[in-house]
């Protein structure tokens, strides 16, 4: 589809051939139209960023702001989402009030922390291994290990029950579809799943435990000027939707990277050392990470020589970025070893990833656990054969069969 004055316009996402591989396009756009226009799945236009540098410099820059919600902004899709619902909306999104919210909450997410999390996570990872090997093979690794690991994981922190993971799931997926749900369907989830932290942050009122919501409770109370219940619902429904969703699928695209070229696997059995930038290499390489992160623009600025003016919703494609052959030596390549490796995968700026501490322990965990558990374990379909995910803000792999 064309522009009357000639620009073309892409259809975003832009969509891949194979699962693991990213799109043609991002080169040429790389090389060409760094700056883009694209048409989203609501119809409305926006425009894509796809070098390092712009990428880097939108997601650290305070114009770029999260309120996607205002007048002039472009929808992603035809029905809500995480980005145009109201999730946002009752946690401060720039400014001190930001900068406050994550520091509450980012005490949970400290190295300290993290290196206590660990046995308990990895005992974990171990028994989901021991179980999916018990039903014999082949398997679905994501099904057997990619997701509830996650889930358990997640669950634990926010003192919810992991028996309702299922709902956690369709509840998060009706935020993180673009095209499944129609609004009235949208609502009701979103409804249900309000209602339900709301009753859980009671809960915690009640009867506080060492849970992280139980910890921000304490906290605001403390201080007199914390988070309002609102928050607390919103922080416990982003960390739900976050802590699950993006990492059950990264663990499963990541083995899948790994058991694709089966040389990767045996240099990583060869030195496990390797492991902890095999993690980065492939949060880098990641090909299909999902729609990428969205940003309005309230103030004209220009980027790579082009102005953008007011009202702009700015797309910046992550992914993209960490393929730019002017950042990273041989982009194309998955070198487990490569150091340094300044990614953006959790973005950059005053709204990184605030969970990529247990992101990063999960995955390497993940793996530590699949070498010394699992040293013969291999994809059982070629690689040709994996399909991802249609239609989610999160990227994934419907499955990853393997065998051993």
């Amino acid at each position: 589809m064309s522009r009357s004055d000639g620009e073309q316009v892409l259809s975003y996402p832009i969509p891949s051939e194979a699962a693991l591989e990213p799109p043609a396009e991002w080169e040429r756009l790389r090389q060409g139209c760094p700056v883009a226009r694209v048409r989203l799945p609501s119809g409305d236009e926006a425009t894509l960023l796809t070098r390092y540098e712009d990428v880097r410099q939108v997601l650290s820059d305070p114009r770029f702001t999260r309120q996607l919600t205002a007048d002039d902004a472009a929808r992603l899709s035809e029905s809500g989402g995480v980005f145009n619902g109201g999730l946002g909306n009752s946690i401060p999104q720039g400014g001190e009030g930001h900068q406050h919210w994550r520091r509450m909450v980012g005490k949970w997410f400290t190295a300290k922390r993290m290196i206590a999390l660990r046995p308990s996570i990895e005992a974990m990872a171990e028994r989901l291994v021991d179980e999916m090997v018990a039903l014999g093979r082949p398997a679905d690794l994501k099904a057997s290990l990619g997701f509830p690991l996650p889930v358990y994981v997640i669950c634990d922190l926010l003192g919810v029950p992991a028996a309702d993971r299922d709902r956690f799931s369709y509840w998060s997926d009706t935020l993180l579809n673009l095209t499944r749900y129609g609004q009235a369907e949208i609502d009701a989830a979103q409804a249900e799943f309000v209602t339900y932290m709301a009753a859980h942050v009671a809960a915690r009122r009640a009867e506080p435990g060492d849970d992280l919501l139980s910890e921000l409770i304490r906290s605001s109370d403390a201080e007199g000027g914390g988070l309002p219940d609102g928050a607390l619902v919103a922080t416990g429904q982003g960390l739900l939707v976050a802590g699950h969703e993006t990492t059950a699928n990264m663990i499963g695209k990541m083995v899948g990277m790994l058991l694709a070229d089966r040389r990767r696997w045996e240099r990583l059995l060869a030195d496990p050392s390797l492991v902890r930038p095999a993690v980065e290499e492939a949060l880098r390489f990641d090909a299909n990470p999902g729609f990428g992160m969205p940003r309005y623009l309230g103030e004209e600025v220009e980027i790579s020589g082009t102005l953008l003016p007011r009202g702009t919703t700015v797309v910046c494609s992550m992914a993209s970025a960490n393929r730019d052959e002017s950042v990273f030596d041989t982009a194309g390549d998955m070198d487990l070893g490569r150091t340094p490796n300044p990614h953006l995968a959790f973005g950059a700026g005053a709204h990184s990833c605030i969970g990529q501490s247990l992101a990063r322990t999960e995955l390497q965990v993940v793996l530590e656990v699949l070498l010394r558990k699992l040293p013969t374990l291999e994809l059982a379909v070629p690689v040709g054969e994996l399909h991802r995910l249609d239609g989610l803000i999160v990227g994934g792999l419907r499955e990853l069969p393997v065998r051993w």
